[in-house]
């Protein structure tokens, strides 16, 4: 969690349960959110409806497309949704600008997590373009695997987090439980070889 300046916690606190969307592709954005607890995912959707995830929004962590429509007067071109329940701080857009100006911590807490988040949706989409449906799937399952080697989430849920088509996902799925590497189960995906992922 990055620390969070001092001066943010002047502001009011927002509490949003889970699954609440929180902008909408197109909106305008009139405040900047800092996340004190829970988690945000931000995914940008195509005209048939396809989704992508584009990063997530963890505690002491700022939103990218937020920093840059507010800075560049513009819409937001993606959209975002509570994953848990969320408190966060909210500063308006005319307080943002003041603070941007005024508070060298505000000022470097912004560009530094600004600067990461952009760094990490960059080696998001490089991962989505360069890489293997295949290869991305194994990582996705290897790393997001549980306690007890399974992964709770529908092929559809998946195919949302790797950017790919759901048809797609479950054929390399059945492929894997063919080589008996997991067992799909309604909803979750048990991990019987999880070392073959990583071939």
């Amino acid at each position: 969690m990055n620390k969070i300046p001092c001066v943010v916690n002047e502001y009011d606190t927002m509490q949003l349960p889970a699954r609440h969307k929180v902008f909408d592709q197109g909106q305008i954005c009139d405040n900047y959110i800092v996340v004190t607890s829970g988690i945000v995912k931000v995914y940008t959707r195509s005209n048939e409806g396809k989704e992508l995830v584009l990063y997530r929004i963890q505690p002491g962590e700022i939103c990218v497309l937020t920093t840059s429509c507010l800075m560049g007067f513009s819409h937001y071109p993606a959209e975002a949704v509570t994953e848990t329940e969320v408190t966060a701080r909210v500063i308006p857009r005319r307080d943002f600008d003041q603070l941007l100006g005024q508070s060298p911590g505000f000022r470097e807490f912004v560009f530094q997590n600004f600067s990461q988040r952009l760094v990490d949706l960059m080696s998001q989409l490089e991962f989505i373009a360069l890489e293997s449906v295949g290869y991305r799937l194994n990582k996705y399952l290897y790393n997001n695997a549980n306690s007890d080697n399974r992964i709770v989430a529908t092929h559809q849920e998946i195919s949302t987090e790797i950017g790919s088509a759901r048809e797609v996902i479950s054929r390399h799925l059945k492929a894997l439980e063919k080589q008996q590497a997991i067992k799909l189960h309604r909803g979750s995906i048990e991990l019987i070889n999880p070392q073959a992922l990583l071939n």
